[in-house]
């Protein structure tokens, strides 16, 4: 029996309209989901407030049994699963291999969270018991984007809910059955408790009434820098805490003593991958000037020999762009940028939403396509004369969350890394990694830090309550 069932997929129906859902690689529909409007909000809100109370005072090793088993059943469920990835996200197999495997981790990690010491014994210049207790923050909602929907999720709620949580969480309305109902439906399955888990696919009027609402104290926000900006700045009118992972224009430096032989592949892997609809993309190469060259050549080359198409029904490396709008932004973006002087080496074209890997070179900081994140399958190509030049380049950008450094010398690169504001660093690989086990965001206009992964979560997900307990009354003066 099927994990979906499109007949029967939405517990309850929403007040906003219904949208179809479809595959971005033929524009064929797949089902329908209902969206969510402002108005869902406050109710979901309120019966996961009243839901939440009894499931915090569960035994942990009762919260941890159900993620333990949600982590079973994205195993178990993997072909189904990898489907709906694939066709709704425009994601190849192995892309929506990786979310199902991190999916099942983020689960199992966050079982391990549940049992985690919950505060610590203090000194107290009173006659008195005092220490302090992580407690749930109550609800907590989730804003979640299209371009890796199961693991942006999942990352919030596995870990919400196994501190003792509840969870409000809103999809992009795009990728809403694998970003969302198929995390409603793993978690039923696993015999989470009603009312725990909401999902409200919906627009930004939905967004804005999930950080407004009082019920909900703390968000957990991923997505574009704009889009985060307005969510922490109506957090912090309601005096809320807002979690926020942001979009990047991470940097791969590349420095003269690296294996070319070696680099292309970790290059190209770093721009193209998902069609460079990572937060953690690739998007500036930054090339010593004596490797600059052949760099270019060979990305090209690499770039030129990949496979785009549909990835449901071919081998191919590149799946499509998520929508007309996306595709309008990129190739606005490529053309942008070889009006100002930039050399195509490879790509800049597209068939429908199929867009071709792109490489450009002779780049500077005024260039479209180097200066903004793109968002898509392009490696704008630049090269520096010195490490200190290098750091420089790699650090002259508003974002801060990945950066990745090739050299034989891995103390060098370390070394190099000091000099760089970021969030993550990769010495002798590429940008775009991700691991359940590890605090993961980025800085400056990538966000707030590394507010997920690890036991970041705690911080996350929970408050510390400082209690005190005493034998006896206490004495006064008056």
């Amino acid at each position: 029996m099927p994990l979906l069932d499109p007949e029967n997929w939405q517990s309850r129906p929403l007040s906003g309209p219904r949208r179809t859902v479809t595959e971005p690689a033929t524009g064929d529909p797949l089902g329908a989901v209902d969206l969510a409007g402002a108005a869902d909000v406050g109710p979901a809100a309120e019966a996961a407030r009243a839901a939440q109370t009894e499931w915090a005072r569960l035994p942990h090793f009762v919260r941890a049994g159900v993620l333990r088993k949600a982590g079973d059943l994205f195993t178990a469920h993997a072909d189904e699963l990898r489907e709906w990835i694939v066709r709704e996200s425009g994601s190849i197999p192995g892309k929506a291999d990786f979310e199902l495997h991190v999916a099942a981790q983020e689960c199992y990690e966050a079982a391990a969270l549940a049992s985690r010491p919950a505060g610590q014994v203090l000194p107290s210049e009173a006659p008195r018991l005092s220490y302090t207790r992580r407690v749930p923050v109550g609800v907590v909602g989730v804003i979640s984007p299209f371009n890796a929907p199961l693991i942006l999720s999942i990352r919030s709620v596995a870990p919400a809910l196994a501190l003792g949580n509840a969870v409000v969480l809103k999809p992009d309305p795009r990728t809403a059955v694998c970003g969302g109902l198929a995390l409603a439906a793993v978690f039923a399955e696993a015999g989470l408790p009603e009312n725990l888990l909401h999902i409200l696919p919906g627009g930004a009027e939905t967004g804005a009434a999930l950080v407004a609402d009082p019920l909900v104290p703390v968000i957990s926000f991923t997505g574009s820098t704009g889009a985060g900006r307005a969510v922490g700045e109506a957090a912090g009118r309601h005096l809320k805490r807002a979690h926020l992972e942001l979009g990047g224009n991470s940097a791969l430096i590349v420095l003269e003593d690296a294996d070319l032989d070696a680099v292309i592949s970790t290059a190209a892997w770093g721009s193209f991958f998902h069609q460079g609809q990572i937060c953690m993309t690739t998007g500036r190469h930054l090339v010593h000037a004596s490797l600059y060259e052949e760099y270019v050549e060979r990305l090209a080359a690499k770039a030129d020999a990949l496979a785009v198409g549909d990835p449901h029904r071919a081998q191919v490396h590149l799946g499509p762009l998520i929508d007309e709008g996306q595709l309008t932004k990129v190739h606005g973006l490529v053309e942008a940028s070889t009006a100002a002087g930039a050399e195509l080496a490879a790509g800049g074209r597209h068939e429908e939403l199929f867009y071709r890997p792109t490489v450009l070179a002779g780049v500077d900081d005024d260039t479209p396509a180097y200066a903004e994140e793109v968002f898509g399958p392009v490696a704008p190509v630049r090269s520096f004369g010195t490490p200190d030049e290098a750091a420089a380049l790699a650090a002259r950008s508003s974002y801060g969350l990945s950066l990745g450094i090739v050299t034989r010398d891995a103390a060098r690169g370390l070394d190099l890394a000091e000099r760089i504001p970021t969030g993550i660093v990769h010495v002798n690989d590429q940008t775009v990694n991700d691991e359940a086990v590890a605090p993961f965001g980025g800085v400056a206009a990538s966000g707030t830090g590394a507010r997920f992964g690890g036991e970041a979560n705690l911080d996350a997900f929970t408050d510390v309550r400082w209690t005190t307990v005493r034998a006896d009354v206490a004495p006064y003066p008056f």
